[in-house]
C-alpha cells in the first residue's frame, strides 16, 4: 500500500532512522554533561547557612546551619562594614542540622550580618536587631 507516495518500508526505514539518531544524541548529550561535571564541587565539603525566621531581631536568635560532616567551623558576628565583631561560636559542627544560639542585646541596634567560616567556606548572611 501507498500512502502519499511512500510505502509502508519507506515510512518504517525513517522511523527507525529517527529514532536512532535521537538514541545517539541522547547518549552524546550524557556524555557531554558527564565530562563537563568532572570538576563540579562536592557539595560535602561545604555547610549551608539558613537566614533568620524572625527579621528584625531581638534578643536570643538561633543561627541555624547543616553539614554533612564533622568539621571546625567559627561563627562570627560583624558589623555593617563587614568588620568583625564578635566570635558566637568556635567549635566542632556534627553532621546534620547545628543551632548556635547568641543573645543580641548585646548589640546596638542596626544591621549586622553574620558569618560561618570553616576550613574551605565563608558564608554570610544579614540581620537587623532592633532590641526595645
Amino acid at each position: 500500500m501507498v500512502l502519499v507516495g511512500y510505502s509502508f518500508i519507506d515510512i518504517g526505514l525513517g522511523t527507525l532512522y529517527a529514532t536512532l539518531g535521537l538514541l545517539v544524541l541522547s547518549i552524546a548529550y550524557k556524555r557531554l554533561l558527564k565530562k563537563l561535571n568532572k570538576g563540579a564541587i562536592s557539595g560535602d565539603d561545604y555547610c549551608v547557612l539558613y537566614a533568620l525566621e524572625n527579621d528584625p531581631v531581638s534578643g536570643e536568635v538561633e543561627f541555624y546551619f547543616t553539614s554533612e560532616k564533622e568539621r571546625e567551623f567559627k561563627l562570627l558576628i560583624l558589623d555593617e562594614s563587614m568588620v568583625d565583631l564578635t566570635i558566637v561560636a568556635e567549635r566542632i559542627a556534627s553532621p546534620g542540622g547545628n543551632i548556635v544560639k547568641f543573645n543580641t542585646t548585646t548589640l546596638k541596634n542596626g544591621d549586622y550580618y553574620f558569618c560561618l567560616k570553616t576550613v574551605n567556606q565563608k558564608t554570610m548572611k544579614k540581620m537587623h536587631v532592633l532590641n526595645a
